[in-house]
Order: structure tokens, then C-alpha cells, then sequence
């Protein structure tokens, strides 16, 4: 028998013994014992009820911010795939190759401010070297038509090779009444007629001279959603021997089969009250999309490359200027790539940036290195397992060219896909 029991025992004794006045002293004392354990007993009650409430209300919390926490990653998963698709989508898109070695080229640095740029030859109106939207441009001014051509030093006419592509930015004003209005103009070194290609916010128009004769090939396309507008857009156009391409922002918009040859070129504008508008980063460059053949093998030049050496070599992978950002032009070429690695699922691949040797080592081998990896993310985007990739920056360590020469140098700057297995 516990203590508890013996004393209560002993009270209820007591209380028999003594006198009415002191039973109803111990009765209320009891009582207060008795409410006291009830209000302990009550306590403990609510302390449950609570304690078991606030399991409740915690499990919720945890089951809500597990539920958020899913539909976070089955969200991420789901722009995931969306991008990979569009990154899929985007390189069918374009089947654009830059050029390798440079003929002319201008990124307007160490420019004047206010100047006309030193590059280039005025044929009419006037321009000036100026900033828009965090790029040095060339500004045409707004009143009458402005045309400029590249100043060779040779003052050469007749420049264009047999094969080339042309590139550069152009800036789009949304405003209503302020539409952007283009035009590149190829031309012959003599007499004849010239082919134009006229772009703006929302079309682009055409006049191309067939090979012979003194025929057009005309047409236009709507440029509604490849526009980016109040910003930069990028221009390029590739002519190899017969064949045509233009592209905006990576979207083919025009393919002519049988174009005539021309030898110089010019950029110009129309302008109308309150409207200017803006170039940059121009580059003309030898090589260009290889002319269709339905007869040609099947096999592709990554495939081929893999075959017979081991690796592919490309100078068709391009970067902003001294960062490790893709140009999207280069995506077609990497999706060759990422088609042969998926073809090849058990096979693993080295990334290798290679630069020249202009700048330090200090700035190439970390900006190599970075590129590569850059491409080892744009192939990861394209489906290829990355457990099967490694990323590795050259620098300027390994040069296969006279880095003396530019076209040594362009053949330098290139990126190597080589077998590991």
C-alpha cells in the first residue's frame, strides 16, 4: 500500500473522531484536494488534446510544404523539358554555319563617341559611332536614306569570295510609327543590277538576282515572333557559289537555290521623322552552309570525323566576345554533335576549347575552359548524358595553325569532340 493511500486512510480516521466544526474544515479541504487533481487531470487532458492537435496541424504543414516542395520540382522538371525542347526545336531551325576565316570584321570598340566609325566608307546621309542598350553601334541618322560599306584597306571592290557569310546585330524599335527599316545591298563591281533584302519589325522583303540574265527572284516573309523587339536581333546571310540563306535570330527566313554571285556589299537604312536606328558586331567571314545534295552519303561529317580520327574538329562553335555565352547560330552545329553522342550512348567524349594566342594565359585557359563547359551544358540540354562528358580548356596550348596570321588564328579558336572510351 503506498504512501498516498496510508495518509488518506488516516485523514477519514481523524475526521470520525473530531467534532462537526473541524469535519467540515477537512470536507472542504478535501474537496479542494479533490478539485485540484481534477483541474491537474483536465490540464493534462488539454495538454494532450493540444499536443496531438499541434501533430495534426505540423503534419499538414510538412504534407503543404511537401506538396509545394513537389509541384517546385515537378515544375522545374516540367520548363526543364520545355527548354530542352526548345533548345531541340531551335537547332532544327537553323542550319546556319558561320564562316572560319575573317575578311572584315567590327565590334566598334575604341570607337569616338560622336565620330563617324573608322571602318567604314559613307556612300550617303551620314552616321555616327554611339551606345544603345549597353552595345557600341553605329547610329544612322533619321531624315534621308544613310549607306556605309566596309573600308578595306586596299579600297577593294570586289571582295566577297565564292563562298562566304555575313553577320551582324541590329536593334528593333516597338513603337508604333518608328519601325526599323534595313537593307543590304549585294552588289556587282560594275555595271548590273544589285540584290536587296529589306527588314524591319514585322517583314522582311527580297529582290535576288538570278545567275543569269537580268531576272529577280522577289518575296517576303512576316518576321512576327524571331523579332525581338526594343532590343537587339541578329542578321546573317550565307551565299555559297549558287546558294542563298538568310536568317534572323537563328530562324531561317529566306532559301534561294540559285542566286547570282556579287562582290561588295553595303548596309543602309530608310528613315522616316523621329526614327533611329542601329548596328554592331559585323562580321564577314570565307565559308558557309555546304550546298544541298540529295545524292550525298547519309553519313554525316561528325560521324565521319569519329570514324577516321577519333574526334571532330569544328570552328563553327562561336561565343560572345571574351565571355563563354553561346552565339545561337552555334547550336546547329552542336546538335550534330549531341545526335551522334546519343547515337552512341556507352561512348565518352572529351570537350576541348582551344583559343589563339592573343591575351594572357591568366585570361585564355580559365575562358576556354569555362566555354567548354558551357557546350558540355548545351549538349547535357540536347539529351546527352553528362556522366559521358568532360569538360577541359586548352587555352592557346595546343595550336594546329601560325597564330601570326588571322587565318591561322581562326583556325586555332576551335573546339574538338574527342572519343574516350
Amino acid at each position: 500500500m503506498n504512501s498516498k493511500k496510508l495518509m488518506l486512510i488516516a485523514v477519514l480516521l481523524f475526521c470520525m473522531s473530531i467534532g462537526a466544526d473541524a469535519q467540515g474544515f477537512l470536507k472542504g479541504l478535501g474537496q479542494r484536494v479533490i478539485d485540484k487533481g481534477k483541474e491537474k487531470v483536465e490540464n493534462k487532458v488539454d495538454r494532450t488534446v493540444d499536443d496531438a492537435a499541434d501533430r495534426v496541424l505540423d503534419g499538414k504543414k510538412r504534407n503543404t510544404e511537401r506538396t509545394e516542395e513537389t509541384e517546385d520540382t515537378e515544375g522545374s522538371a516540367s520548363q526543364q523539358t520545355k527548354a530542352k525542347k526548345q533548345a531541340q526545336g531551335e537547332a532544327v531551325k537553323s542550319d546556319f554555319v558561320p564562316g572560319t576565316v575573317v575578311i572584315f570584321e567590327d565590334d566598334l570598340k575604341g570607337e569616338q563617341m560622336g565620330e563617324f566609325p573608322s571602318k567604314w566608307d559613307l556612300l550617303e546621309n551620314n552616321a555616327e559611332v554611339a551606345r544603345m542598350n549597353g552595345q557600341m553601334a553605329i547610329k544612322f541618322e533619321h531624315g534621308s536614306n544613310t549607306e556605309i560599306t566596309p573600308l578595306l584597306e586596299d579600297g577593294n571592290r570586289k571582295y566577297l569570295p565564292e563562298v562566304y557569310t555575313l553577320e551582324f546585330d541590329f536593334f528593333v524599335t516597338g513603337e508604333e510609327d518608328h519601325t526599323s527599316a534595313y537593307r543590304l545591298l549585294l552588289r556587282p563591281e560594275g555595271d548590273g543590277y544589285e540584290s536587296w533584302i529589306f527588314f524591319g519589325k514585322d517583314n522582311i522583303t527580297w529582290s535576288v538576282q538570278r545567275p543569269t540574265g537580268d531576272e529577280s527572284i522577289e518575296g517576303n516573309a512576316t518576321l512576327e515572333g524571331i523579332n525581338k523587339l526594343n532590343d537587339w536581333n541578329h542578321f546573317a546571310i550565307s551565299f555559297n557559289k549558287r546558294a542563298l540563306k538568310v536568317y534572323i535570330n537563328n530562324r531561317r527566313v529566306i532559301n534561294i537555290p540559285n542566286a547570282k554571285a556579287m562582290d561588295w556589299f553595303t548596309i543602309a537604312t530608310e528613315f522616316w521623322e523621329d526614327h533611329i536606328d542601329y548596328i554592331t558586331n559585323v562580321r564577314l567571314a570565307k565559308g558557309a552552309v555546304a550546298l544541298y545534295d540529295r545524292n550525298a552519303q547519309t553519313m554525316t561529317a561528325v560521324e565521319k570525323a569519329m570514324q577516321e580520327t577519333g574526334k571532330f574538329v569544328t570552328n563553327n562553335i562561336l561565343f560572345e566576345t571574351s565571355k563563354a555565352d553561346l552565339k545561337p547560330e552555334s547550336m546547329a552545329e552542336i546538335a550534330k554533335v549531341a545526335e551522334y553522342m546519343k547515337k552512341n550512348p556507352n561512348v565518352r567524349f572529351e570537350v576541348q576549347g582551344h583559343t589563339d594566342n592573343q591575351g594572357s594565359d591568366a585570361i585564355n585557359d580559365p575562358l576556354s575552359q569555362k566555354r567548354a563547359e558551357a557546350i558540355v551544358k548545351a549538349l547535357v540540354g540536347l539529351g546527352v548524358d553528362d556522366w559521358n562528358l568532360r569538360a577541359v580548356g586548352k587555352g592557346s596550348h595546343e595550336p594546329i595553325a601560325d597564330n601570326k596570321t588571322e587565318e591561322g588564328r581562326a583556325q586555332n579558336r576551335r573546339v574538338e569532340f574527342i572519343m574516350k572510351k
